[in-house]
């Protein structure tokens, strides 16, 4: 029967009215939740903080706004107190490691703990409340894969597939995005150079009250690639000669790693020679300026013809990729850390490497939820002089100048960014 056409009109404003409400409700909703990610703050504090963004090789590093990032489970958020300048993220500003951009680097930290994500057990709660002072690892290991499981988290399949590369935390999300379009910017590990940061629990390590913020910021990388190097790499015993090719940063960590692990000579090798004064005061027995001599027959001269137990290479070129592995005794160990450019190759003489068991072996970091505590523990007891090592301290706002004096061999040792009081 057909309807009248008061009754049509009535059915077609019914049905315009529900699809308005069900609109309505839709677009609260879709705020409702857009309102959540950007209003997120942290105990009555701001629901915004700056960080430095990388945008793209060439360009200088600008401080941005960003939402307030918000930690999910098993996650803790860090109020930053100080992050180090590292080579690691130079490669990524000059364009010779790929990485998602914009981003932000920065990637050895300390802070202060001020939020812990949703449904985070309680066991993490515990051992990291808020309030807590915590120094974060770079290698921020899931504790679930293949390689986790049996112990190696510096090999972390989760770690390696999602943050180095593709910039994000494990669900596949960054946690980063612009205050003003809220567009994702990717991170660097924990994206330290901010000033707050997401870090996962298995990547933190309670830092004592003894221990200063700043100058512990390099336990996270500098001293976190030395130990790993030095005690899982080549199985350092007491008694071994350990050789350091390139004493900046992460190779003066080595050398003080190498005499807190009772190293019988500790031979500096480097092109500057205020690098090698510094390194005396570190642990470092002899000295060999490499501009100067053939670091390779200097080494050999110093340990009566035969070669070092350990050589480490620092600075990922290939010429000291050659020479740490000639420097090594027969049945040594040559173990490379320094990370190098794309493509770039290092040469190894065959016959010699099978006929006199020489180990060439790769290390990129320790393992953060057994070694991370050991390495506070080393600093906390004086083994490790954390003072000696920091050679610079600079403000938030001057650390593309760290960058740049990095880039240019200006700094001696480790320059450390200072962020929030």
């Amino acid at each position: 029967m057909a309807m009248s056409a008061s009754s049509s009109s009535r059915a077609l404003l019914r049905r315009i009215s529900g699809a308005l409400l069900r609109r309505s409700f839709s677009d609260a909703a879709a705020g409702s939740d857009s309102a959540a990610a950007a209003g997120y703050h942290v105990a009555g504090g701001p629901s915004y903080m700056r960080g430095a963004v990388f945008w793209e090789p060439g360009r200088p590093l600008t401080l941005e706004e960003f939402r307030m990032p918000r930690p999910k489970a098993g996650e803790l958020l860090i109020k930053t107190k100080a992050c180090g300048v590292c080579h690691s993220d130079l490669h990524v500003l000059k364009g010779e490691l790929p990485f998602s951009s914009p981003c932000v680097v920065g990637h050895e930290i300390t802070g202060e703990v001020v939020d812990h994500g949703t449904h985070t057990p309680a066991e993490i709660i515990n051992r990291f409340p808020v309030g807590s002072h915590v120094v974060g690892a770079f290698i921020m290991p899931c504790g679930n894969c293949f390689y986790c499981v049996k112990g190696q988290e510096d090999l972390c399949e989760s770690f390696f597939a999602y943050n180095r590369a593709k910039g994000t935390l494990y669900d596949g999300e960054t946690r980063l995005f612009l205050r003003g379009n809220g567009k994702p910017v990717y991170m660097y590990s924990m994206g330290g150079l901010a000033e707050y940061c997401v870090v996962p629990a298995n990547a933190l390590a309670v830092l004592p009250d003894s221990l200063p913020y700043t100058e512990s910021a390099i336990l996270g990388c500098a001293v976190f690639t030395a130990y790993g190097a030095l005690r899982h790499a080549a199985e350092m015993r007491a008694g071994d000669s350990v050789a350091v090719i390139g004493v900046g940063g992460v190779g003066s960590s080595c050398l003080q790693i190498a005499k807190a692990f009772g190293a019988s000579e500790v031979i500096a090798v480097d092109v500057l020679d205020e690098k090698l004064q510094n390194a005396r005061t570190l642990g470092a027995t002899h000295t060999v300026n490499a501009a100067k001599e053939d670091a390779v027959e200097r080494i050999k001269e110093i340990t009566d013809g035969r070669g070092v137990d350990v050589a480490i290479e620092a600075l990922g070129k290939a010429l000291t990729f050659s020479q740490c592995a000639k420097s090594v005794r027969d049945g040594g160990k040559a173990v490379m850390i320094g990370l190098a450019a794309v493509n770039v190759m290092g040469e190894i003489d065959i016959t010699r490497l099978v006929r006199r068991q020489v180990k060439i072996i790769g290390s990129y970091g320790a393992r953060a939820r057994q070694d991370l505590p050991q390495i506070v523990k080393l600093a906390e007891s004086g083994a490790f002089n954390l003072q000696n090592t920091i050679s610079r301290k600079c403000k938030f706002e001057e650390a593309n100048g760290a960058y740049e004096d990095l880039n240019q061999g200006k700094i001696v040792g480790r320059a450390v960014v200072e962020i929030m009081e």
